[in-house]
């Protein structure tokens, strides 16, 4: 009698216990998707913001992700005004809504800010508006890495050490690196066509290439034939990495599923991890032996992560410093040759600028190699390059994360809410711009770029405060390299065959290749 007793009030117990453990995890998930999300939602409208009403869960996502694949799914009609095709639901929502809206990303609002105002304070209180990434799959993390990534202490450490390796005095060590892969190049284009003949050439392979062999040299030392393998396995795992975040929902664990896509992540992580840390550990080596240390950026990197751990005990770990390293590899190839390859298309279309860059180069270095002096000098080639990122900025959207409730001018942003800066539409904005704002006019950059804005923060292709891009600099130079060296010996145009179509892959990319008709220069 009382074991049965026993077993009834044990099973009673089990049942009220199974019962709780159920109506909480039903509160939460009613909570996360329903209760929260009206809240929010609730606060934003009664602050004045305007945005589109909340549905369950992916709905808003996916009709979103049906835009942007719409969107992309043909090219355009020649033109500067990409916004509508590369961030068409922000367009769409600012088009509906208002410049300082919302819209709904799964079961969290996300206000766009186009105030000048708004986003200086977005960009100057970093640690309040942290950097966001749009999902919380963890293998997403297996390819965002490095400072870009960092937030608090960690960023401001790895921010330090990093600085000393993008010092302008450093980058100019670097220019016979720029010249050796720029010259390289230009070599197998003279090769492809004979003297007074033409040739149609997609120039943005041929940039990515440029580029890669450039940070191959300037980070690692080596050439791009050994870097060859780690670019590949980047750009696939780029494009992998941009379906994730374009996923309306992760689900908890899913990432230990034998599928295709998370089997490749790991592969591809891993390969890159063992060629970068075989590079790392032998210059560590090296090092340790009393060698010297080169003066590519690895070896600044290590050689100042050491002087960091001597003096204050702790600095970056091995992984820390193959993060960065990674980091080097993608960013420092990706920003570069997308902004060249704009460059070229741009002024495929607009002769006359084209003519008076070439004007302006051969003015500055006539038959001479081109110098970090002259290159500072190069004022119609700046403007170009400013309009440029202007029209096609490398991110054309910035987004940030509030952790906790934080004021932002006169709105309050609830924790868990995000804030995007649309690149894009800023620099095309018409009452910042005027009336020219989607069309190319590099006089707007005459007298530089304080007095372009007027001291506003409405240029940013490199973002914008303290977590502005450290290598920008880095990039700046080696495009102006590229084409003072590639302008008096080519003139350009679009070829028949070119098809407008920019487009998002973590940067901006031309989605169809950059095709252009190039005609050798007789001197």
């Amino acid at each position: 009698m009382k074991t049965s007793l026993y077993n009834i009030f044990s099973w009673i117990r089990f049942t009220f216990l199974f019962v709780a453990v159920l109506m909480i995890w039903a509160l939460r998930t009613l909570n996360w998707i329903w209760m929260r999300p009206n809240r929010l939602e609730k606060c934003l409208r009664k602050q004045g913001l305007n945005g589109n009403s909340y549905r369950l869960t992916i709905g808003v996502t996916k009709e979103s992700a049906m835009i942007i694949k719409e969107a992309a799914s043909k090219p355009i009609t020649f033109s500067h005004d990409i916004s509508a095709r590369v961030l068409p639901s922000v367009h769409n929502a600012i088009k509906r809504y208002g410049k300082n809206c919302f819209m709904w990303i799964g079961t969290a609002p996300r206000i766009h800010i186009t105030d000048p105002t708004l986003a200086k304070d977005v960009f100057s209180k970093y640690d309040d508006f942290q950097k966001y990434y749009k999902t919380n799959n963890p293998l997403v993390k297996l390819f965002i890495g490095g400072v870009i990534s960092y937030e608090g202490k960690k960023w401001a450490k790895h921010r330090s050490i990093m600085n000393p390796a993008f010092h302008l005095d450093r980058l100019k060590h670097m220019l016979p690196a720029f010249h050796s892969s720029c010259s390289d190049m230009i070599r197998k284009w003279e090769k492809m066509v004979p003297e007074m003949e033409s040739f149609e050439l997609d120039v943005w392979p041929q940039f990515e290439a440029l580029t890669a062999d450039v940070i191959s040299r300037t980070a690692f030392g080596s050439s791009y034939g050994q870097g060859t393998n780690i670019f590949e396995l980047l750009k696939e795992q780029s494009h992998l990495t941009l379906q994730a975040m374009d996923s309306a929902i992760y689900i908890p664990g899913s990432r230990f599923l034998p599928t295709k896509w998370n089997k490749r992540m790991k592969e591809i992580h891993e390969q890159v991890q063992a060629s970068i840390r075989s590079m790392v550990n032998a210059r560590v080596e090296e090092m340790m032996d009393g060698g010297e240390t080169n003066e590519d950026l690895l070896g600044v990197l290590l050689r100042y992560n050491l002087k960091e751990t001597q003096q204050n005990g702790v600095g970056m770990t091995v992984d820390d410093v193959i993060a960065e390293s990674k980091l080097f590899y993608f960013a420092g190839q990706e920003t570069t040759s997308g902004l060249l390859t704009w460059t070229m298309i741009v002024l495929s279309k607009h002769h006359e600028w084209q003519d008076r860059a070439r004007e302006e180069i051969f003015q500055v270095f006539g038959d001479r190699k081109p110098d970090y002096e002259g290159l500072s000098r190069l004022k119609i080639v700046t403007m170009i390059i400013n309009e440029v990122l202007r029209l096609y900025p490398p991110v054309v959207e910035l987004t940030r994360i509030v952790r906790e409730e934080t004021k932002l001018g006169e709105l309050t942003i609830p924790a868990g809410v995000s804030i995007m800066v649309p690149t894009i539409l800023i620099h095309n904005d018409h009452e910042i711009w005027g009336e020219d704002a989607c069309e190319f006019n590099p006089e707007r950059f005459s007298e530089g770029v304080s007095k372009a804005t007027k001291g506003q923060v409405t240029f940013f292709p490199f973002g914008w405060g303290p977590r502005i891009c450290i290598a920008q600099n880095f990039a700046l130079l080696e495009v102006k390299m590229a084409l003072a060296l590639i302008l008096p010996r080519f003139c350009f145009d679009l070829s028949p065959s070119y098809a407008h179509a920019p487009y998002v892959v973590i940067t901006l990319q031309p989605q169809f290749g950059a095709h252009l008709t190039i005609h050798k220069i007789k001197h």
